[in-house]
């Protein structure tokens, strides 16, 4: 009996340490011959118990006999486990129906518009989307669609063509994206925030061979025009309720046609199914800074917009519910996790033109809405506002999103009788997403302890300054331990269209989210560039970026497309741009260090040049003026240094430091005086 404990001991330890390294197929044969043969002596000890005292004495003596034995030897595993177990099973059950749902449509080989008819047919009248005082019901979007296919076809859009959408948020823009979609043409989304080179350059990096904008953003058009390809069509939208007198929607020049009066004048089609690539195929191109350079196009297909869509709905949500969505459509938050509650699913979206956090609550009584979707910093702004009894007259019993903190995350819930909290995390070109489905404050999700393999994903060990994935001996990928930092990733599944990974238009963007030979020689997943940390319960944190990208006010702001920003804008000086920590402000403020050893730098005239160029949240808070910078061998400005002393002026003692006056829109000195008040919250950025 000794011996087959031992056997037990050894092979559940086993078992045990390889599901923290990754999978049971990392077991040696000689493992998991131990394995086997301490199983058949288990078994022939309990049919020799059998022979001689009977089934049922010898059933409990072995099944006390285990129980004992990991009372004393596997109480850890049995704390975990008693802890997770109704997390893990609550967790595989909505697993299951998110792959249930997905497999359904995967099956049918139906797109996003050709799910939404189906969505359509079964409640017409509805409420679709809310949007100030308008009411769009499920078929009113439809048809506006349907016009919407009719008009473009009309202008020669057809199968693979590129349409980009330049539109602030409002329920016309999911039914254009839609209308191209039927056409089996698929949609960028631009963010509305980029101007000058940035605007330029992603209208070209996804081959954009249309672009429909809203009239708002004509200048900002009309800025980059003359560097436009000249086979691009224009085509301006106006804000205007098709059922009113019909007209022209202003001026727009020669080479821009007024999409608005276009869809006044044609008819809408006649339904059918979308001209696509079907489930797997290209539905929209949505941007993201990734961890470098420029805003890279992200491929969202048919089958990763029903997967992030269904992946929310299935943990609180249902059918029935209005959901408030105050988040750009652009992103991947609003654009297609809420968007898609109406669209997948029936619930009915209400849209904001613009966040206010003022207007945040009051917003979802007045539109008795039952959910609402945030990210971190919209959370701490309502929090800021004064309180009052709107703070509890609303009907909203689940918030969802990302990026709500530890700090402010039962004081928020409190306030404002929140009943549940569903936080989620995954990366817009990534192929994975976690959710905190139990309400633990601060998590972003978890990984389970007791069956690691069902999902897959996993914390590895990176350089935390490179982001390079620390390797063992063989060369493959170690798991983070818990409470250690670590990369998460996701396994690429090519065979499963939830877990592919179809990366950036451009295809060697892609390659560098990509990692091979993780846990086995040959696979593959890709990495976030995201620091997270693991308890031990398996609940997973945010800790950080890697790479040159940091966060700020609820943006991801690329340092290099900041530098060449700052660089073009100050007479090619060289620029270096990081993130620094402000204490009680969330994310990363964005310092550059500019060189001007001259002393000729004009800083009111550099913030108005960057102001034309960059959006609010990319533009430099702080600035340090340098006589010089370190460059490494192959001539890449050294960063690391700079960020560690921050803006402080008591560590950078002899360059000189600004901090950008919100108000004033200016850079103004930042001495020992100014910095105190900054870290006390007296001057706010």
């Amino acid at each position: 009996m000794i011996k087959l404990l031992g056997a037990t001991q050894r092979c559940v330890s086993n078992l045990l340490s390889t599901g923290r390294r990754s999978s049971v197929r990392r077991l040696s044969l000689r493992k998991l011959v131990a394995t086997m043969i301490a199983l058949a002596v288990a078994a022939g000890v309990f049919a020799a118990a059998w022979l001689n005292i009977g089934f049922y004495y010898s059933l409990t003596a072995s099944v006390l006999l285990v129980v004992l034995y990991l009372i004393l030897v596997q109480k850890k595993f049995c704390y975990v486990a008693i802890k997770t177990i109704p997390r893990d099973v609550k967790a595989l059950y909505t697993y299951i129906q998110i792959l249930w749902i997905t497999r359904k449509f995967s099956k049918l080989n139906l797109t996003v518009p050709d799910i939404f008819h189906d969505t359509v047919q079964k409640h017409p009248d509805k409420a679709c989307f809310l949007f100030k005082d308008e009411v769009w019901t499920f078929k009113e979007v439809e048809d506006y669609s349907l016009r919407v296919t009719a008009v473009l076809k009309s202008q020669g859009v057809k199968k693979g063509d590129i349409v980009g959408l330049l539109f602030n948020n409002c329920p016309q823009m999911p039914a254009v994206w839609m209308g191209i979609a039927r056409l089996g043409g698929v949609a960028p989304l631009i963010n509305t925030n980029q101007r000058g080179n940035a605007l330029l350059h992603s209208i070209n990096v996804a081959k954009c061979d249309y672009l429909i904008f809203s009239d708002e953003y004509q200048s900002a058009v009309q800025d980059v025009a003359g560097q436009l390809s000249p086979s691009l069509k224009l085509y301006k939208f106006t804000h205007r309720d098709l059922n009113s007198s019909s007209g022209k929607s202003g001026e727009g020049g020669d080479a821009i046609q007024d999409f608005t009066n276009l869809l006044e004048t044609t008819p809408p089609a006649t339904w059918t199914l979308a001209d696509g690539d079907g489930f797997e195929g290209k539905l929209l191109y949505i941007y993201t800074s990734g961890t470098t350079g420029l805003p890279k196009a992200a491929v969202i297909s048919n089958a990763r917009f029903v997967f992030m869509a269904a992946g929310i709905h299935f943990w609180r949500l249902n059918s029935s519910d209005i959901i408030y969505c105050p988040l750009p459509l652009y992103h991947t938050a609003g654009g297609v996790i809420s968007v898609g509650q109406a669209l997948i699913l029936g619930c009915t979206v209400v849209l904001k033109a613009k966040f206010s956090a003022s207007q945040y609550f009051p917003d979802c009584a007045k539109y008795n809405a039952t959910a609402a979707h945030y990210i971190g910093e919209m959370c701490r702004y309502v929090l800021a506002t004064p309180p009052s009894p709107a703070d509890t007259q609303h009907n909203v019993r689940v918030i969802y999103g990302n990026g709500l903190r530890p700090q402010i995350w039962t004081e928020f819930v409190k306030r404002f009788n929140i009943k549940y909290v569903t936080e989620f995390y995954g990366a817009t070109e990534g192929n994975a997403n976690i959710a905190n489905t139990d309400g633990t404050p601060g998590a972003i999700g978890f990984v389970s302890r007791i069956i690691p393999r069902v999902y897959p994903i996993a914390i590895i060990k990176v350089d935390q300054e490179t982001g390079e994935p620390i390797r063992d001996q063989k060369g493959l990928c170690q798991l983070a331990e818990p409470n250690e930092p670590g990369v998460f990733i996701g396994k690429i599944q090519t065979r499963n269209p939830a877990r592919q990974f179809l990366g950036y238009v451009d295809k060697s963007a892609s390659e560098k989210k990509i990692v091979r030979d993780v846990f086995e020689y040959g696979d593959s997943a890709f990495i976030s560039g995201d620091i997270l940390v693991a308890d031990e319960l398996g609940y997973l944190y945010f800790r950080d970026r890697t790479g040159d990208t940091f966060r700020w006010r609820g943006e991801n702001v690329s340092t290099t497309e900041v530098e060449a920003a700052v660089s073009r804008c100050a007479d090619h000086r060289d620029a270096v741009v990081y993130g620094v920590l402000v204490p009680n402000i969330e994310g990363r403020a964005g310092m550059c260090g500019l060189v001007d050893a001259a002393g000729t730098l004009d800083l009111r005239a550099l913030h108005e040049r960057l102001a034309r160029d960059l959006p609010v949240y990319a533009r430099p808070v702080f600035m340090r003026i340098m006589d010089s910078v370190d460059m490494t061998g192959t001539f890449k400005m050294k960063k690391t240094d700079l960020q560690k002393e921050g803006f402080d002026p008591a560590l950078v003692k002899k360059d000189k430091l600004y901090y950008l006056d919100p108000k004033l829109g200016q850079y103004l000195p930042l001495g020992k005086e100014e910095y105190e008040k900054i870290i006390s919250g007296q001057i706010r950025l």
